[in-house]
């Protein structure tokens, strides 16, 4: 089976094609270094992605919080992560860069949040430009 993708390691952007049998990749060309035979072999075998959502808070003012993993997750297991963090309800306050989930099901990927928000959040109000 052929697969043709552009590598994402650098800015070059080279367009590689990846030869497949039976699960094992027979070759890897198009890459004008080793990262991208190496970014192919990943993407082909064990892809995986960082996965950024948002988490329900227990603040009316802010409802939701970013979050992100710390590292790339395998892509069968995110659909069980934003699983979990669709579940979850964070209580305020929170600093940006606090965990949130350690080590997701033994894969070493935690989640943290990405923004701080603390006991209150004052939401401004801009004037109309027609007023």
């Amino acid at each position: 089976m052929l697969r043709e993708m552009i590598c994402i390691c650098c800015p070059v952007g080279c367009h590689l094609s990846v030869e497949s049998e039976d699960g094992a990749v027979v070759s890897v060309s198009g890459n004008k270094c080793p990262k991208g035979k190496a970014y192919a072999l990943e993407e082909v075998l064990t892809p995986k992605r960082v996965v950024t959502a948002v988490v329900k808070t227990r603040s009316g003012e802010l409802p939701y919080l970013p979050v992100k993993t710390t590292a790339a997750l395998p892509k069968e297991k995110i659909g069980s992560l934003l699983g979990v963090l669709y579940r979850m309800e964070l209580d305020i306050p929170v600093s940006s860069g606090q965990c949130i989930l350690e080590n997701f099901e033994g894969t070493g990927v935690s989640v943290v949040v990405t923004r701080t928000c603390m006991n209150r959040v004052i939401v401004q109000k801009q004037s109309s430009p027609l007023a």
